[in-house]
């Protein structure tokens, strides 16, 4: 017997929809959770047509960076289980595409990934075909981290409401790192390698802080629902005491040509199926999502760079990262999806990268823009003060950022600002 999938009624609706369109082939991505027993499929989204409009409607690369772009979307406990396709053919032509097309989705997705993998971790990935003319539907999965994992059968079974009473986690986290750079000239690639570097070790501290509910260690066992709202918070409490002594690495001294400090705060937040979730589970979930909303902030500055004069190493002024915002998804329970607006962009464009990226039709209201706010007048005097401090410091350069004075208990400002000084 292979793994079980539970698949929102609301899926069926829209592949139903998707086959019913004149076109050849059409290729997609399945999102949901993994859990041991079973896994969880709570959307489809298909790929993007192409431009040039070759044909190919396998393109490898097409919809691996599709893949890439709406695993940034996700909020943690979501993540790309699989690939479909919708074709005239039958299932056992499309067998060996479709296995390319699966690993290559996660060998690109997991090599963005800075967390470790847990072992108990679920390797397996879907592959779902459907014949448009007489929607029969075969589904199966292969595990992707054996080069030689041969198609496993797999229950594909849709089920009403089946994300209607999941469990909401969210946190408000702290960031404040720091990190030398090499010396010479620093580039947006040099920089993205020495970032990725203090977040993967940011990673261990991550793993190591307290979880509280209520000023409670969350402990190895099943999460209540009874009492348990939809939508609770879970704090994390880092201090000194919580590590110990041994875990402490000692001090480095090495030359460098400049150093980055990240500084912030960020809003996280994770979805966890309500089938007997463990609190570990919920925990594991939240802190990769704190990893992961980090990382691709980092990522998204630094490919803007790259793109409009960072190859030209011109790196002066102040650089806003991205704020994370928040889009419901509608007859889905509490589950939402996620985007990063740069302080030049408004609700159109998020509503327009949504449609693109998940075939999300989703209108202006919809944005949740409240989680993290970016004030409209930044306190200069107080970054320049910091600024000058770091110059005595010889800190050369800065990523720094600071809280909103404006932000509320409800309200997190997420304002980071690059100064890189030579």
């Amino acid at each position: 017997m292979g793994r079980g999938y539970i698949v929102e009624d609301a899926v069926e609706s829209y592949l139903s929809q998707l086959c019913d369109l004149k076109s050849t082939t059409i290729t997609g991505l399945l999102i949901g959770q993994s859990s041991a027993q079973r896994d969880y499929v709570v959307m489809a989204s298909r790929t993007p047509p192409k431009d040039d409009s070759t044909g190919d409607c396998f393109d490898r690369d097409w919809v691996t960076e599709h893949a890439r772009q709406v695993s940034r979307m996700l909020p943690g406990g979501l993540s790309v289980l699989g690939v479909f396709t919708i074709s005239e053919t039958d299932a056992k032509d499309t067998l060996i595409t479709l296995r390319q097309l699966v690993f290559s989705v996660d060998n690109l997705i997991s090599s963005e990934r800075l967390w470790s993998p847990a072992d108990d971790d679920v390797t397996d990935c879907v592959t779902l075909h459907i014949n448009s003319k007489t929607r029969k539907t075969v589904c199966r999965t292969f595990d992707v981290k054996d080069p030689k994992s041969i198609a496993k059968p797999a229950d594909w079974k849709y089920q009403s409401g089946v994300c209607s009473s999941w469990i909401t986690v969210s946190c408000c986290l702290n960031v404040n790192m720091y990190l030398p750079l090499p010396t010479g000239k620093n580039t947006a690639e040099t920089m993205e390698k020495c970032i990725k570097v203090c977040i993967q070790s940011s990673c261990k501290i991550y793993n190591a802080v307290k979880c509280l509910l209520s000023n409670t260690t969350l402990s190895n066992t099943y999460v209540s629902l009874v009492f348990m709202p939809q939508l609770f918070f879970i704090i994390f409490f880092c201090c000194a005491h919580c590590f110990q002594c041994e875990q402490r690495q000692s001090d480095v001294v090495q030359k460098c040509g400049g150093s980055v400090s990240i500084r912030g705060t960020i809003h996280s937040r994770a979805h966890v199926h309500s089938n007997k979730p463990k609190a570990r589970h919920v925990e594991k979930a939240l802190k990769r999502d704190m990893i992961c909303t980090v990382a691709t902030r980092v990522q998204m500055l630094l490919e803007e760079l790259a793109t409009s004069g960072g190859q030209s190493n011109n790196f002066g002024g102040e650089l806003l990262f991205p704020r994370r915002i928040f889009c419901p998804m509608k007859g889905r329970g509490p589950i939402c999806v996620c985007d990063y607006q740069f302080s030049d962009e408004g609700p159109a464009e998020a509503t327009e990268r949504l449609k693109e990226m998940l075939d999300i039709d989703a209108e202006d209201d919809d944005i949740d823009m409240s989680h993290e706010i970016t004030p409209e007048n930044i306190n200069t005097e107080t970054a320049d003060s910091e600024i000058e401090g770091d110059k005595r410091a010889q800190s050369a350069p800065l990523l720094w950022a600071g809280r909103s004075a404006r932000a509320d208990n409800r309200r997190f400002a997420a304002i980071f600002r690059c100064l890189l000084l030579y």
